[in-house]
């Protein structure tokens, strides 16, 4: 490997370099036992950060409109609050928040069961606290949804 091959290996990243030498990391999902592409695939940290953005502003919205005199430290208190209610709630019973209904997304299992109640709270209380949510793994998992044993998928 000469001189260009190393700083062009450390610029597009370990994967793509490890890719270059002959490992097969293959398509995420893909250790999970989920399809590569369609419903029932890996979500996309596109529409996954859409989601998020849209339960956080209705939670927000509802928290500056109901619950609060204006914008102050107690909205985001609130809206952080209505935000675990409602992650906690609609993912235990049906699976999706309103935002990830919008952006086509559901949470399962990951052993291909329904999810439990207490995977739901698990999940929500670590994401809450945004760094879980913040590390991933070769599939694109956060670290809430490891420790939750929970798969983000497309519909």
């Amino acid at each position: 490997m000469d001189k260009r091959q190393a700083i062009g290996s450390w610029l597009s990243g370990p994967r793509e370099a490890a890719e270059n030498q002959g490992a097969d990391f293959g398509y995420r999902g893909r250790q999970l036992g989920l399809p590569e592409t369609g419903p029932g695939s890996i979500a996309r940290p596109g529409r996954r950060l859409g989601a998020l953005l849209v339960d956080w502003g209705l939670c927000v919205l509802i928290a500056y409109g109901l619950l609060t005199d204006g914008y102050n430290q107690a909205t985001g208190n609130w809206a952080l609050l209505l935000f675990f209610v409602m992650s906690v709630l609609t993912v235990g019973t049906v699976g999706s928040t309103p935002g990830k209904r919008i952006f086509g997304l559901r949470v399962i299992s990951a052993d291909g069961g329904h999810l439990r109640p207490l995977r739901a709270l698990t999940r929500g209380a670590l994401l809450c606290l945004g760094v879980p949510a913040l590390v991933w793994d070769r599939d694109g998992r956060g670290l809430h949804d490891q420790l939750a044993r929970t798969i983000e998928v497309r519909i």
